[in-house]
C-alpha cells in the first residue's frame, strides 16, 4: 500500500500544508537574511498577490464558477468555505466564519498565528507585514469585492495585542 493510500484526507491536508508553509517560511527567512525585513515584506506581498490571482482562477475552474458567480454573499461564502477546507490546515490555528449580510471574521486560536510564530523566531515580529490576511485581501480585490478591514492590519498586531482577530465588512450585490 502506498503512502497516499495509507493517509486520510486530513493527514494529507496537514502534510501538504506544512510542506507549503515550510517552503514559504524558508523563502522568507532567506530573503530576510539577504535583503532585510523591508525587502522581504515587499517581495512576500508581491508573491502573495501573484499567487492569489492564480490560485483563485484554479479553484474557480475546479469548482466551475465564474467571477460573476461570486458577487453575492451566499455564493462567495459557499466557495470560500469549500476552498478553506483545503487551504487552512489545523496547524495554522485560524478560524474563519461568515456573518450575514456581508461579514467575514477571522480569529487565531490561543495557540497563536503560525506566521507570527515564525517571525518571532526570526526576531522581526514587530516589523512583519501580515501575509495571511493580505492573501484574503488579494482574493477580495481580485474578485472586485469592496471591503473594509477592522482592524486595518498591515504590520502584525500580535506583539502589541497578544491576539489577532477581526472582520472584513464586504459589499456584495
Amino acid at each position: 500500500m502506498s503512502l497516499l493510500e495509507r493517509m486520510d484526507k486530513h493527514e494529507i491536508r496537514e502534510l501538504l500544508g506544512k510542506c507549503w508553509i515550510t517552503h514559504d517560511g524558508m523563502w522568507f527567512a532567506h530573503t530576510l537574511s539577504a535583503y532585510g525585513i523591508e525587502e522581504a515584506n515587499r517581495l512576500n506581498r508581491a508573491a502573495i498577490k501573484s499567487m492569489a490571482e492564480i490560485e483563485l482562477k484554479r479553484f474557480m475552474r475546479i469548482l466551475n464558477v465564474s467571477r460573476d458567480d461570486l458577487k453575492a454573499f451566499q455564493d462567495f461564502r459557499k466557495f470560500f468555505t469549500g476552498v478553506q477546507s483545503l487551504l487552512l490546515p489545523d496547524f495554522m490555528n485560524v478560524t474563519i466564519w461568515f456573518e450575514a449580510p456581508a461579514g467575514i471574521r477571522w480569529a487565531f486560536s490561543e495557540k497563536g498565528c503560525f506566521a507570527y510564530k515564525g517571525m518571532k523566531r526570526a526576531g522581526v515580529e514587530t516589523d512583519y507585514r501580515c501575509g495571511p490576511l493580505y492573501r484574503i485581501q488579494c482574493w477580495l480585490k481580485n474578485l472586485e469585492i469592496p471591503y473594509a478591514m477592522t482592524p486595518d492590519i498591515t504590520t502584525c498586531i500580535m506583539p502589541e495585542k497578544g491576539s489577532c482577530s477581526g472582520r472584513f465588512q464586504c459589499e456584495f450585490r
